[in-house]
């Protein structure tokens, strides 16, 4: 049973260096050519199920993978658990802009620490006491009966997931960096299974 973790391609925010959290932005030309090479890497995988966020670009970039890798049948399941951190008042924002607003370091205790929200936010531990009772309830069952899943979603969401997969503590966890359309697979046995479903 595999499990591969997917981030959507770079978004329209991503290129003007914007805090994006759940604004509905689109793709870019870079970010479509990011899912293309991303279908390229699958294409040899078998994938039973996808799951993605209610957000443009990942299903976007969860789109051009299925319709690249002949993938156009397979259930794909899309729920706001598996949306990006919010950002709160800082959405929209340039990241610099909003550097010289609250001041560099502010927004980089925002940004990096692990249960600090930004005003009107999520922390990422806020993310994930969403996404991971998720994939406890819905997508682990998925990897239980054998299928391989495949996962599109945001930065600090897929954070969240591999936090729990690979046990690691919050240090661990702000400093993993997640490039765009780059998955990351993991290979499990029922015995790996079981002991995430009883984590």
């Amino acid at each position: 049973m595999k499990l591969i973790l997917l981030r959507h391609g770079q978004s329209l925010y991503n290129l003007e260096n914007r805090f994006t959290g759940c604004r509905n932005v689109e793709l870019t030309e870079t970010g479509r050519n990011e899912a293309e090479g991303a279908a390229k890497q699958l294409k040899a995988e078998k994938i039973d199920i996808a799951f993605t966020s209610q957000l443009k670009r990942a299903q976007q970039t969860l789109q051009i993978i299925l319709d690249d890798c002949g993938l156009q049948d397979i259930p794909v399941i899309k729920n706001a658990a598996l949306n990006e951190r919010r950002y709160g008042d800082l959405e929209g924002l340039n990241k610099a802009e909003a550097a010289q607003k609250y001041g560099v370091e502010q927004v980089h205790i925002w940004r990096r620490s692990f249960d600090v929200a930004p005003p009107g936010g999520e922390s990422l531990k806020d993310t994930y006491k969403r996404a991971v009772p998720y994939f406890k309830k819905a997508i682990l069952p998925e990897l239980l009966t054998g299928k391989n899943v495949l996962i599109v979603a945001h930065g600090n969401s897929l954070r969240s997931l591999i936090m729990y997969i690979e046990n690691l503590t919050p240090e661990q966890i702000v400093a993993r960096e997640l490039a765009t359309c780059v998955p990351v697979t993991y290979d499990f046995n029922d015995k790996k299974l079981k002991a995430l479903e009883v984590r």
